[in-house]
């Protein structure tokens, strides 16, 4: 199975509601559909992406599905577990919001945002928030009432903190869930930088294991 692809971007391309390009993995080219959304910001073809995927085999052949982050088709493959949710609505849900306001809207119930997904109704987003709910609040750590995950905390070691970990390649959503998780164990909020930053990413490898 196709996990990951590493490769240089040859020809962006649209079929009705679908898009998707062909990337160039060392003179082998890889036909991977994504998101509305990340084809719109796709590179000029020659230059390099690299793309998480889910590889989906059927009878009549296979599909590679491009993501921008593991995180983003760990969510994929979370929607399209969902009953009536397949793996076009699910694509359509990704290209629609970004994936913290995503993993938001199904904690929340929220049904207007959901359902600027085309081809999500009301039945469908109630579905989603119905099943993923817990399944996505515990793994993203998200609250339904956001909260400062560092109160107390000097505003220049938040700004540190957050900067330190966008660089290492951390997304918004672990970001958030590892600062919420190592708060809740206790750690002074006028600890160091280096301190928070230390137990930030012990919680996020063992989050990843």
């Amino acid at each position: 199975m196709i996990g990951w692809l590493q490769g240089t971007v040859l020809d962006p391309w649209q079929q009705a509601t679908r898009c998707g390009l062909l990337l160039n993995c060392q003179g082998v080219g890889y036909d991977v559909q994504v998101s509305q959304r990340l084809w719109a910001r796709l590179p000029a073809p020659g230059a390099p992406l690299t793309l998480s995927v889910h590889h989906t085999i059927r009878e009549d052949g296979s599909i590679l599905y491009g993501f921008e982050s593991r995180q983003e088709r760990d969510l994929f493959r979370e929607l399209v577990a969902v009953n009536g949710v397949g793996p076009q609505m699910a694509m359509a849900l990704l290209g629609a919001l970004e994936l913290e306001a995503l993993v938001k809207a199904i904690v929340e119930g929220d049904q207007r945002l959901l359902s600027q997904a085309p081809g999500v109704g009301k039945r469908t987003a109630e579905r989603l928030s119905l099943e993923l709910r817990e399944k996505l609040q515990e793994r993203y750590a998200v609250a339904i009432r956001p909260a400062d995950p560092l109160p107390g905390a000097d505003h220049t070691v938040a700004h540190e903190l957050r900067s330190a970990l966008l660089a290492m390649g951390y997304d918004q959503v672990e970001i958030q869930s590892a600062l919420r998780a190592v708060a809740a164990q206790g750690l002074d909020p006028s600890a160091e930088t280096e301190r928070w930053l230390g137990d930030c990413l012990r919680w996020l490898s063992r989050s990843a294991a």
